[in-house]
């Protein structure tokens, strides 16, 4: 048996028990994926008796995702520029490998399922928190034109900004024009500022306001003809958002994609097999 499980507080809604799941049954793999409640105090306890019972691995949501970054003795470049990690490997009872697949989930969302462009596009992440962090990188490997953070508090949004932009050293995509592979803009402004700003092919909320029954109440200026706005959030905290976009005629996708995505990678991960998310998410659109 695999013996994995996430990590978080709140967990008890989550969904990756059922996600892995459908997963272990697809790849006729024998997997006990528990949800278990942890706090900054009790997180490494926790985790280090997963680790000796045999446990394969975890996945790692809020608030504890720095810690588990923090904890582990080796990390992918995903989760060093994040300095956050979503998935853990433990690959002995005191040697874990860390990894952040959020923004490998979130691309292959907008690109795989989505079919929404990234190279070359113009982006605006709103927030920056963790979850815009989580992203960051991935995105600017896809090479967008630009990738504008914008946040209640600038100094944050400057200090992301700054983080990526002197870390830009993602592998670039492959291509046939000479010369150099333009350098995305990464830029910083205050989200009173968003109404002047230059519209963007893609608008991603990374804030938790949905948890609040708000959302960051965008212009509608930002968004050019067919331009995209994807919230991270989705279940009960999408629908903000999604009410608003709905109300602006704004095309508005949720966060259930990136989060079956981001899941099958971690999957991958701990088993070496990559099950297909497409059914996946067709029965969690159901539920």
């Amino acid at each position: 048996m695999i013996r994995l499980a996430v990590f978080g507080s709140p967990i008890r809604q989550s969904s990756s028990p059922a996600i892995h799941g459908m997963f272990a049954e697809q790849c006729g793999l024998d997997v006990d994926y528990q949800a278990i409640e942890a706090t900054a105090e009790s997180f490494a306890g926790l985790l280090q008796a997963l680790a000796a019972q045999g446990g394969r691995g975890c996945n790692v949501t809020v608030p504890l995702k720095k810690q588990a970054w923090q904890l582990a003795q080796r990390a992918s470049l995903s989760a060093q520029r994040a300095q956050a990690a979503n998935t853990l490997v433990f690959e002995s009872d005191n040697d874990w490998y860390a990894d952040n697949t959020d923004g490998r989930g979130l691309v292959q969302d907008l690109s795989g399922n989505l079919g929404q462009p990234i190279r070359a596009s113009r982006i605006c992440i709103i927030g920056a928190g963790g979850a815009a962090a989580g992203i960051l990188g991935d995105l600017l490997a896809q090479e967008p034109k630009c990738i504008t953070i914008a946040n209640r508090t600038l100094e944050r949004a400057r200090e992301l900004q700054q983080t990526f932009s002197t870390s830009l050293d993602a592998p670039a995509a492959e291509t046939s024009e000479p010369g150099p592979t333009p350098v995305p803009v990464v830029s910083a402004i205050s989200l009173d500022d968003l109404g002047i700003a230059t519209p963007f092919d893609l608008v991603i909320n990374a804030t938790s306001l949905g948890h609040e029954t708000r959302h960051p109440g965008l212009p509608e200026t930002i968004f050019l003809p067919g331009s995209l706005c994807y919230d991270l959030n989705y279940g009960a905290a999408a629908e903000p958002l999604r009410a608003f976009c709905g109300e602006m005629g704004i095309s508005y996708e949720d966060g259930l994609g990136m989060l079956v995505e981001q899941a099958a990678l971690s999957f991958e991960l701990w088993t070496g097999r990559s099950p297909e998310t497409a059914p996946v998410l067709r029965v969690l659109r159901q539920l």
